[in-house]
């Protein structure tokens, strides 16, 4: 398995950065790269716990498609999204939200396991975890940017 920790400092109301991550369409604005855009389930605003959200993203040249699952929430402190169709043999992403003196504490960890063996477990070591914590990092950044520049 492996595990990717990324931590972002927005200053911003724990409620409103809560909010902006579980955003489809504030998702969509940050990963457009990807072509990513969401095709069932939650299409559109926030997501909440027990909805599903299923992406169709273009990844490594090929579109691909990750169905997610909001598995636990307490707002305005953590959220759970897990695949539950996709290209992963598993695939889970902890949000946590804590606020100190007006800046929040954004924490992604995520863990997946990749499928095909050992040749999936070189291709994560040699590509995968790379692009994917670029991918968030990117996506951490976006959401900073917006909220932090709004008027």
């Amino acid at each position: 398995m492996t595990t990717i920790h990324l931590t972002t400092k927005i200053k911003a109301p724990i409620e409103k950065v809560f909010d902006f991550n579980r955003d489809i369409d504030i998702h969509k604005l940050s990963i457009s790269k990807s072509k990513e855009t969401a095709i069932a389930g939650i299409t559109s605003g926030l997501i909440n716990l027990n909805e599903t959200v299923t992406w169709r993203g273009k990844h490594f040249g090929f579109y691909q498609t990750h169905k997610s699952l909001i598995s636990a929430m307490e707002a305005p402190h953590y959220f759970v999204d897990e695949m539950v169709e996709g290209r992963f043999k598993s695939f889970k992403h902890l949000h946590t939200f804590t606020e100190e003196n007006g800046v929040v504490i954004m924490k992604d960890e995520i863990q997946y396991q990749t499928p095909f063996g050992i040749v999936g477990k070189l291709f994560d070591k040699l590509i995968l975890k790379n692009y994917m914590t670029n991918l968030i990092a990117e996506r951490n950044e976006f959401i900073k940017n917006l909220i932090e520049n709004q008027k």
